[in-house]
């Protein structure tokens, strides 16, 4: 991040110095620095820029390829969401990347498993693996409802983003088999950091096979190394 141009990188997405400066937890006086040359970032700074700027990269191709979700899986995504965050939602290490994962090893776990989309949500490459394409869409739509609200809170003295529960999934849309499965994936992942989970997203199959930016391809998961495989092979 450090060879990139911060000034033309603000520009290019249209972020004041003032937004960017609130964003890295400095004074714009110091942005202005870092502009210039005159100070370092600092590694958790660094990493705070990637993780800004590519989340407004996410955004920009939303809008550009103006996907289309179907319902189902909106619906789906709603009480799958709404049942993780009432499960594990106010555990201190989940915040928006631990998300991202859960929702990736939950979709494409039971695609392998059971050979047939939960969610079926598109999930692209990024730096610290796998995220839902149209995550930003189908959460604004529930905060327009008042369904869920954002959060911001802060983990091991970094920023967090968080997402409260306005209300109760509702069970009758997900089956048994979805329920057992969700439960057995966080069970699983959702007492890991979101470094642990980034690494382990990034030793599977479908996010190893793509280019950055990418989406991924769901029968890939029929590839994955053992470590996280999750369905039933009958064996020879």
């Amino acid at each position: 991040m450090a060879k990139i141009n911060i000034t033309k990188k603000r520009k290019e997405f249209e972020v004041s110095q003032e937004y960017l400066a609130r964003v890295l937890g400095v004074s714009r006086p110091t942005l202005v620095k870092i502009e210039k040359g005159e100070r370092k970032l600092k590694k958790e700074e660094e990493e705070k820029l990637k993780e800004f700027f590519d989340s407004l990269s996410i955004e920009r191709q939303e809008e550009n390829l103006k996907v289309s979700i179907p319902k189902e899986s909106k619906e789906k995504f709603e009480q799958v969401l709404l049942y993780i965050l009432q499960k594990v939602g106010a555990k201190p290490n989940v915040g928006l990347t631990v998300l991202y994962k859960l929702l990736y090893f939950i979709d494409f776990g039971f695609y392998e498993r059971y050979r047939k989309h939960l969610m079926g949500l598109t999930y692209i490459k990024n730096t610290h693996g796998p995220t839902p394409r149209n995550f930003k869409k189908l959460v604004s739509e529930l905060e327009g409802k008042g369904v869920v609200e954002e959060v911001q809170s802060s983990f091991f003295k970094r920023d967090q983003k968080k997402y409260l529960p306005h209300k109760s999934p509702d069970l009758s849309k997900l089956s048994a088999q979805e329920l057992a499965f969700i439960d057995e994936i966080l069970l699983k992942y959702s007492d890991k950091t979101a470094k642990e989970l980034s690494e382990l997203s990034h030793k599977d199959t479908p996010w190893k096979a793509v280019q950055p930016r990418e989406n991924l391809d769901y029968d890939l998961v029929f590839y994955r190394p053992d470590e996280l495989s999750v369905g039933e092979y009958d064996e020879l």
